[in-house]
């Protein structure tokens, strides 16, 4: 037998009893789910102070503002970053830019790589976000574009807004999410480590993510 065959062989019969599709249906129809839906008994308040110390402590940058103050706070964080251009997804609302002095540039299919890394930061909206986890998640929306755009660029902006886009623990999450859409899950700035333990950000997504909790909207 050539290797191929006992690779084969071993991998048959370690499907050996695996039920078919529908016994698998039926099965999963059946595991309970009588886990906890979230840990804690929290006001929005507290939920929504949850996730910002979570976020804190992944190392993202959180700020707090209402819908009227939005503009000039990102404003602000542009300026403090010298942004010289802004990636902007076609849905995001016009006026969150009205005080950013930046080029606009926009998301297009057409982008390549390194035309994105060029790009200085890029402001999004999101789906939803995890207090318990402190997690940012993405769907692809108008406000969010494409995957990219927010793993090429160095400065993410991520705006959530408060309470409306805030729960408190993972299964709420999904239960908001279509898992048809491209989910991208964020819990801070991209990082990662090597074998002594030695931390770089900005590997596999921007190096700095500031969070922008937006209340009254």
């Amino acid at each position: 037998m050539s290797s191929r065959d006992l690779i084969l062989g071993r991998v048959r019969r370690a499907l050996a009893d695996i039920p078919d599709d529908k016994e698998r249906d039926a099965h999963a129809r059946d595991v309970p789910r009588d886990y906890l839906r979230e840990h804690g008994d929290r006001t929005t308040e507290q939920t929504v102070d949850l996730l910002a110390e979570n976020l804190a402590d992944y190392r993202a940058l959180v700020h707090r503002c209402t819908d009227e103050e939005l503009p000039a706070l990102l404003g602000r964080l542009l300026a403090a970053r010298d942004a010289r251009t802004l990636l902007v997804p076609p849905g995001l609302p016009p006026h969150w830019l009205d005080a950013a002095e930046t080029s606009r540039v926009e998301d297009r299919t057409a982008s390549t790589p390194h035309e994105l890394d060029e790009v200085d930061s890029v402001v999004t909206g999101c789906a939803v976000a995890v207090a318990e986890t402190g997690t940012i998640v993405l769907d692809g929306g108008p406000d969010q574009g494409r995957r990219r755009i927010t793993l090429v660029p160095d400065h993410h902006i991520c705006v959530v807004r408060v309470p409306d886009q805030v729960v408190s623990s993972v299964p709420q999450a999904l239960e908001r999410l279509d898992p048809r859409r491209p989910l991208t899950w964020i819990s801070g700035p991209s990082a990662t480590s090597d074998i002594e333990l030695d931390r770089v950000e900005g590997v596999h997504g921007p190096r700095t993510l500031e969070v922008v909790l937006v209340s009254g909207v």
